[in-house]
């Protein structure tokens, strides 16, 4: 009974396993693993930013590109360098859901100059985000392919609401400290957020599909400003904002806040006009819609505090304010100097000072659909001790610890619906839902991994991904699918010691000879998943001690 070995199905020839002591193979490191039967096991700590520090954000507006570079200084952002320039992204999108070559090479020429500025700092303390413009693309990951290259650093697409989070997160630090709910207007190119929130965190988040470029484009084409158009348009509008208006007017917001540079644009003209003194008012705007249908061409306004690059955009940009104030009962809008830029700067910051808001949603997200906890911990406790063993190996570092830990967490969300095929209707729960802190690629990744954790992995699923995410996904398949295979009797029981060694494209794993004979199952399991693991571009062997 010194040796024994599980049959590769493919080839139906034995893997050969040495008595005793398995041998260290070329380019393989292993250690023991003991008890796994333990609670669920944290993800490594993250890198604390540390003062003096340099981080920066890049904010890919739909209609301005945005970056901002700060020192940290006693855990605060302190801006030290700014960068903007007016791409207007959301004027250059085709029917087809592409980008014209005259606003595609703007974009990628504003990356280069921002790429300049950010070399030498690392990606960890760089976190560059793209809104609606590409949202809205056909194959937005053909763009940010070229985009990522130009800028040197990786650029993740968020959605509406994570744009609302981020939003939200800016305005709050920049506003005074205060306990009330608060309303927070961000009008974009392409899109609006409406965010209502107490202190730093967002309570109601909504984004509607209508911004100062696309609905100056959509509304008044030509240029022309009529009585007819502006009213069709603030009547569109405000069906938009019908899906949630009486939600909000229910939510009791006390005050309201503009921050994109339409309300900046909006606040200085009214201002510069004496229509208000304090803010934006109802009032205010509806002297300013006056002005511009007496002006009635966009390519000839010309309004005090109004600049040239604004005035393109303004129409849009009014019409959507007019709409909201309306629809929401504003009364008066402040402006505020802080949005979404500061709000990726300071999420920087919780990310590496461990209040990652990613973490918060997976484990809302096991809650909302039921999963069973004890189970989840047990598979996490297993995957994350397998992966302290080839970590080192496989060049692993704590954000794809945190990125299996979140997996096992969730691999069962899917039950909810059915079993059959839960792994299925997991991964379609993760690709489609809000969930906070997550940009769309990283949903992907996730949903991924889901997917591919039972049953056959799909290629096609990885080859989707951003290329950074495909080995990255690989790998914490792998280790997850053997967790579950370890933890299918679903009960507190200790695991035998096991040793897990790893090479570029497989996996050495060592287990007892008493255990195996009395685990047939699992024996079996184990015999059945070398072929899903080559399917992952992994060689799987099984050997006993």
């Amino acid at each position: 009974m010194g040796r024994r070995s599980v049959e590769n199905p493919s080839s139906h020839s034995p893997i050969p396993a040495p008595a005793g002591k398995v041998r260290q193979a070329p380019g393989m490191r292993e250690s023991m693993l003991c008890n796994a039967g333990s609670p669920g096991v944290s993800p490594a700590d993250p890198i604390p930013i540390r003062d003096g520090e340099l981080i920066a954000a890049v904010d890919m507006g739909s209609n301005s590109f945005h970056m901002v570079v700060a020192r940290v200084e006693h855990g605060e952002p302190r801006v030290i360098d700014r960068l903007r320039d007016t791409v207007r992204m959301a004027a250059g999108q085709r029917a087809d859901g592409t980008l014209d070559p005259e606003r595609r090479a703007r974009a990628l020429n504003c990356l280069a100059r921002f790429g300049q500025r950010l070399a030498g700092l690392p990606s960890l303390r760089v976190r560059a985000v793209a809104t609606n413009a590409v949202r809205r693309m056909t194959s937005p990951q053909a763009f940010l392919t070229t985009a990522e290259a130009t800028l040197g650093h990786p650029i993740e697409i968020v959605s509406g609401r994570e744009e609302g989070r981020l939003i939200f997160l800016g305005a709050a630090h920049g506003l005074p400290a205060s306990r009330e709910p608060r309303l927070v207007i961000d009008v974009g190119g392409g899109s609006t957020e409406f965010i209502i929130g107490r202190a730093l965190a967002p309570l109601h988040t909504e984004s509607v599909q209508a911004g100062c470029i696309a609905s100056t484009l959509r509304f008044f084409p030509g240029g022309k400003i009529t009585r007819k158009r502006w009213q069709h348009a603030r009547s569109e509008i405000g069906v938009l904002l019908q899906q949630f208006d009486e939600d909000y007017r229910e939510a009791g917001w006390q005050d309201a806040y503009g921050c994109s540079g339409t309300a900046k644009s909006i606040g200085s003209v009214v201002q510069a006009m004496k229509f208000s003194d304090d803010g934006i008012t109802p009032a205010s705007l509806a002297l300013l819609r006056d002005a511009l249908l007496e002006q009635g061409q966009i390519s000839t306004l010309k309004l005090p505090g109004l600049n040239e690059e604004r005035k393109l955009v303004i129409a849009g940009g009014v019409v959507i304010f007019e709409a909201a104030f309306a629809a929401l009962g504003i009364e008066r809008m402040h402006i505020c100097e802080s949005s979404m830029r500061e709000g990726l700067l300071w999420d920087l910051l919780g990310r590496a000072g461990g209040s990652d808001p990613r973490t918060a949603s997976i484990d809302a997200l096991a809650t909302r659909y039921g999963v069973d906890r004890a189970q989840a911990r047990r598979v996490e406790s297993t995957a994350l001790m397998l992966f302290d063993q080839i970590a080192q190996t496989w060049q692993l570092d704590a954000d794809a610890r945190e990125w299996l830990s979140w997996a096992s967490r969730v691999h069962e969300i899917g039950l909810a619906i059915a079993h059959s095929q839960h792994h299925q209707h997991g991964a379609y729960i993760l690709r489609n839902a809000d969930l906070a802190g997550f940009s769309r690629q990283e949903q992907q990744l996730l949903a991924a991994v889901i997917q591919m954790h039972r049953r056959k992995p799909d290629k096609k699923v990885i080859s989707a991904l951003p290329q950074r995410y495909r080995q990255l996904a690989r790998h914490i398949t792998a280790l997850l699918r053997l967790a579950v295979l370890f933890r299918r009797a679903r009960r507190a029981e200790s695991l035998p010691p096991m040793r897990l060694a790893a090479a570029n494209q497989s996996l050495r794993l060592t287990l007892p000879i008493a255990w195996f004979e009395q685990h047939p199952l699992s024996e079996a399991d184990l015999r059945q998943e070398q072929s899903p693991m080559a399917e992952l571009g992994l060689r799987l062997e099984v050997s006993s001690s």
